[in-house]
Parts: C-alpha cells; sequence; structure tokens
C-alpha cells in the first residue's frame, strides 16, 4: 500500500525542493531529505518508497530546476497525480522516470493520508474498494522506465525507445 501525500495548487519547485537545499549546497548525497522542508517539514522523513503526491492545479511551477523532480525521485517516488502541470516540470518528471497523471476528478477524490495501490503500467489505481482509471502510460515511456527512466534508457541505448537505432 502507498500513502497519498496531497498538497493545493501551484507547488512549485522551490515548494518541492528550497534552493538554500540544492545538491550543490547541501551535497548530492541529501538534498532530497530536504523535500518540501517549508511546506510540511515531516514529508521527506515520512515518506515511503512507492507513496504518490496528489496535488492542484499548475503543478511544478516556477524554475525549471531539473533538482526539484530529482529529489522526490530519490525519496522512490513513481508517480503524481495532479490536476495539471507546468510544462517543463511535466517533462523533467518523465525525463527521470516519474510518472505525471493528469486527473482532476481523482485529484478531488483523494485525501491526504489516503492508503492506495497503483498498477503504474495499467493507470489504476484503488482506494479501498474504489477503484479509479488513469490515462495508462503510452509503450515508448514504459519501455523506458525498465531502465529506470528516458534519460538512463538514452544512455543505454544512444536512442530514446522507438526510435530507429
Amino acid at each position: 500500500m502507498a500513502r497519498v501525500w496531497k498538497f493545493g495548487d501551484a507547488i512549485n519547485t522551490d515548494d518541492i525542493l528550497p534552493g538554500k537545499y540544492a545538491p550543490f549546497m547541501v551535497g548530492e548525497d541529501k538534498f532530497h531529505t530536504y523535500a518540501f522542508a517549508h511546506l510540511r517539514p515531516e514529508f521527506a522523513q515520512g515518506f515511503r518508497p512507492g507513496d504518490i503526491l496528489v496535488c492542484g492545479r499548475n503543478t511544478g511551477l516556477g524554475s525549471s530546476r531539473e533538482y526539484a523532480p530529482e529529489a522526490l525521485r530519490k525519496l522512490g517516488l513513481q508517480a503524481i497525480v495532479a490536476k495539471s502541470y507546468a510544462r517543463i516540470f511535466y517533462r523533467n518528471l518523465v525525463n527521470l522516470g516519474i510518472l505525471p497523471f493528469e486527473a482532476p476528478e481523482v485529484v478531488e477524490a483523494l485525501e491526504d493520508g489516503d492508503e492506495v495501490e497503483l498498477w503504474l503500467e495499467q493507470g489504476v489505481l484503488r482506494r479501498g474498494k474504489e477503484t479509479f482509471q488513469l490515462r495508462p502510460p503510452p509503450d515508448f515511456l514504459l519501455e523506458a522506465l525498465k531502465e529506470g527512466s528516458l534519460l538512463a534508457y538514452y544512455r543505454k541505448y544512444g536512442r530514446f525507445p522507438g526510435e530507429k537505432g
């Protein structure tokens, strides 16, 4: 079971990882331990690999700091369900192997602390007896995630999934 960590609208990259905790400030080995340090100081210590974020509109707005979603990945985040995403943040999530699901009705239904099960490949999320259908990720992305991320796939094969090599 995974825990839902719910946030509201307009969560920006500085909310996710405040700049003073950037990897070059505190070290590559511990920057992720400061995720959401100002909004929810208990987040990084309480987060379990497999937990999911549920957010409102325009998630990840602000600077395009890749270390914000990287901190979440290092904690074990595999997916975010949001009403909408800032474009660059969305792309950074995909590049790093975190699946961004867009489902406003699911965001409205879930509460902070809910225990859920998520089947990434099928895009199915279950809370108790309730089942929510998310848009399943495309095959190319699932192929890349077998290597960890789009970037890891590219490093290994010298191309992106689906490209002729």
